[in-house]
């Protein structure tokens, strides 16, 4: 075989992002160039102030950058402003996106605090109204829009996609002899569901930089093929998420495929990972999920990396497994605090390794790393930092000592009083 480098046969770098138009919601900016968007939604019932509250703060201090609210009725949209105030005193400036269905546009009428209050509305064009109702409830949302200067985020989704649309586009499907599988029938009415109600916004008047999209469903091909399809017929802002994408590792591994393969290809400028709660779990899950999607792939880096090896038969003891999980969580409490003092540390690379057979060398790539000693090797945990052996540690607190010096070393690196004295 020859040893002579080649140029590779197939292109593995990202595509370039899709450009698309940017859209301010709130003042975080999607598309455009912009970084893709971490969003997240709540699964309190809205008109429960101080449970809405908690929940977007705690989602909003994990790392969503937006965060939707259900508004379904008078009490939640009046809850909005009120949810608004409250969160404006705790110091917590996140864009809130009020989520209608069916009477989106009777609730804003009614309540101009809840349509003020919002940074964004978003509606679905399968339910916005029926029949002759449809268009111009529609249009009611959007002329309200126009007069507050809010953005808004057309969300066709399958399991309410708009039945005239498809119907039309099933009988003209069967007329010409069938060409087209119902499939791929179902895939052309749910673009072209988001994109005739885009174009009916701008009729109305309201600016394409005001409009984001979105084609949710819950199979992961059809996801990718809807996406394709809009984002070569459109320069729309684009929201990824697969709905409904399940419970667990199931949820994650779904959307995880199917938004990672459209990212990779330059599609999408802000992503939800719509993860079904375990019972009594913790909402934030799904925006770490995100976060750790964006940042695997190298889009984004919102938190330090720890790597650890998976264990096998040298590895019988649980302390670089126990040591793994310490700094990971550790890492995830402090980080609201770490981003204001150390800027620039979600950049931090750890190793926490197990044995001797790849511990050194992984250390040596991370900022700072420890290979434990594995099954049958001498009781001792060589520490590297910067690429070098800095110190071996021996004894029962080899954890603890090394998480001291993971909080020594950020504070030397990412201290900007240190880097000034460095300068």
């Amino acid at each position: 075989m020859s040893s002579r480098l080649t140029a590779p046969a197939f292109e593995f770098e990202p595509k370039p992002r899709r450009a698309s138009v940017g859209v301010d919601v709130g003042g975080v900016m999607v598309g455009g160039g912009a970084p893709v968007v971490v969003q997240s939604m709540t699964n309190t019932d809205t008109a429960d102030i101080d449970a809405t509250v908690a929940q977007v703060a705690a989602l909003y201090k994990a790392g969503s950058e937006i965060v939707r609210i259900t508004v379904d009725r008078d009490e939640s949209a009046a809850a909005v402003p009120k949810i608004r105030e409250r969160l404006e005193r705790l110091g917590l400036d996140v864009p809130l996106v009020g989520d209608f269905h069916y009477i989106g546009h009777k609730l804003l009428a009614d309540h101009p605090a809840c349509a003020e209050a919002l940074a964004k509305y978003r509606i679905n064009p399968g339910n916005v109204g029926f029949k002759d109702k449809k268009d111009r409830q529609f249009a009611a949302i959007v002329e309200t829009a126009i007069r507050h200067d809010k953005p808004v985020r057309i969300g066709v989704n399958w399991g309410s996609l708009d039945q005239e649309l498809l119907t039309r586009l099933m009988d003209e499907n069967q007329a010409q002899g069938f060409p087209l599988t119902a499939q791929q029938v179902m895939r052309e009415a749910i673009c072209q569901s988001a994109l005739l109600s885009a174009e009916l916004a701008e009729d109305i008047g309201l600016p394409r930089d005001r409009i984001i999209l979105s084609a949710k469903v819950s199979a992961v091909q059809d996801l990718i093929a809807v996406y394709a399809m809009l984002a070569t017929r459109s320069d729309h802002a684009l929201h990824l998420g697969l709905t409904e994408a399940g419970m667990g590792t199931k949820g994650i591994v779904s959307s995880s495929a199917s938004l990672g393969i459209l990212m990779q290809q330059g599609i999408g400028d802000t992503i939800r990972i719509s993860l079904t709660p375990e019972p009594g779990g913790d909402r934030t899950r799904e925006v770490q999920v995100a976060q750790e999607l964006l940042q695997v792939m190298g889009f984004r880096q919102f938190i330090p990396v720890v790597a650890a090896c998976p264990g096998c038969g040298r590895t019988t003891s649980t302390v670089f497994q126990e040591l793994a999980q310490k700094i990971q969580e550790d890492i995830r409490r402090n980080m609201p605090v770490w981003r204001e003092k150390y800027p620039g540390v979600e950049g931090l690379k750890v190793a926490v390794m197990g044995c001797i057979v790849n511990g050194p060398g992984e250390s040596k790539h991370a900022d700072i790393g420890i290979s434990l000693p594995g099954t049958g090797e001498l009781p001792a945990a060589p520490v590297y930092i910067d690429g070098k052996k800095a110190l071996t540690l021996r004894g029962t607190n080899i954890a603890g000592d090394f998480e001291a010096l993971v909080n020594d070393y950020i504070e030397k690196r990412f201290s900007p009083a240190t880097s000034s004295a460095a300068e």
